[in-house]
């Protein structure tokens, strides 16, 4: 029997990314070396862990094909994060907090991975709908206000360092990564989520169980998103309505600069992690520079833009 051959152009996009990020460190060091202290490095840090977080949701659905994306990630941050808050104001034992975030992101996951497979909706109409749905219903149940009493002990997690590196980046974000690594690399439902992305018709024909596995990773995207929620809450002390704004369209730039093919089928996580560190110095970069919003936004595209052709010219190179 032959075996699928995993993607082989992650090494290229690594390198790539590697570059522009010693470029846009030299840059800052060049025009404003003051901005470079460990306090900065750890503002990237946690920043870059929610980002992480929803980008590798995104990534693993997008890798499974079927026109898959996910944009209600932001909406579920959001969401997750404030019911969480406000069933612990209600009487919810605060030490269930956590497992609460995850279980609402994983639950809201799900009801798109259904309407997905079970009802044939495009995932890009049903994921839209309920970003709408999502981030709606964050902003009516709160007025639009933050909602305090983070507890403390989850507080010290959510802000401690190790180092310079804030401890949910160790704990949470660089964990999920490796075992993301392990199950798409190392296992058969890792096989089977990049011959779905290669070919579903095919996937379909040797006895994949597509549906279910694209529900699954669905509900993965939802329960990841959830523990950026949880990050969220942990790292500002209040559950805020519009923490996951732009969330979709972030961690959609950074599945696309780290290697993932936005047909499916190619790609590997690690350079999705790599896409998500380069993304936030730049802005950060950007920040502490004084430079427009507007342009910000135009050069993270233009930058993702000159990513893909490169690859584009390496693919065919090939």
């Amino acid at each position: 029997m032959t075996r699928l051959r995993l993607p082989d152009g992650t090494a290229l996009i690594l390198w790539l990314l590697a570059t522009l990020w010693v470029l846009v460190i030299l840059l800052l060091v060049a025009l404003k070396p003051a901005a470079i202290s460990l306090s900065t490095v750890t503002t990237i840090l946690q920043f870059s862990t929610i980002l992480a977080l929803v980008a590798l949701g995104q990534a693993l659905v997008i890798l499974a094909g079927g026109a898959g994306i996910d944009l209600s990630v932001g909406g579920i941050v959001s969401l997750s994060a404030i019911v969480a808050m406000l069933l612990t104001k209600g009487g919810l034992p605060p030490v269930l907090l956590p497992l609460t975030c995850i279980l609402l992101g994983l639950l809201l996951g799900f009801f798109n991975g259904l309407l997905v497979t079970r009802l044939a909706i495009p995932p890009l109409i049903t994921t839209l709908g309920t970003l709408f749905v999502y981030s709606g219903t964050a902003v009516a149940i709160t007025g639009g206000a933050a909602l305090p009493g983070t507890p403390d002990w989850l507080l010290g997690w959510g802000r401690g360092v190790i180092y310079a590196i804030p401890v949910p980046f160790l704990t949470l974000a660089l964990p999920a990564f490796v075992v993301a690594v392990v199950l798409l690399g190392r296992t058969s439902w890792g096989r089977w989520i990049y011959a779905m992305g290669f070919n579903e018709r095919s996937a379909r024909l040797v006895g994949i169980p597509v549906d279910g596995t694209r529900t699954i990773l669905y509900g993965l995207s939802g329960a990841l998103a959830g523990c950026a929620g949880l990050v969220s809450v942990a790292w500002l002390g209040s559950g805020r309505p519009n923490i996951g704004y732009n969330l979709e369209l972030e961690s959609l730039t950074a599945a696309m600069l780290g290697s993932i093919a936005i047909t499916g089928g190619r790609g590997g996580v690690a350079g999705v992690l790599a896409a998500v560190l380069l993304l936030v110095t730049l802005r950060t970069m950007l920040l502490q520079l004084n430079v427009n919003t507007v342009w910000q936004v135009g050069i993270i595209g233009a930058l993702l833009i000159v990513v893909l052709l490169i690859e584009r010219w390496s693919q065919r190179r090939r």
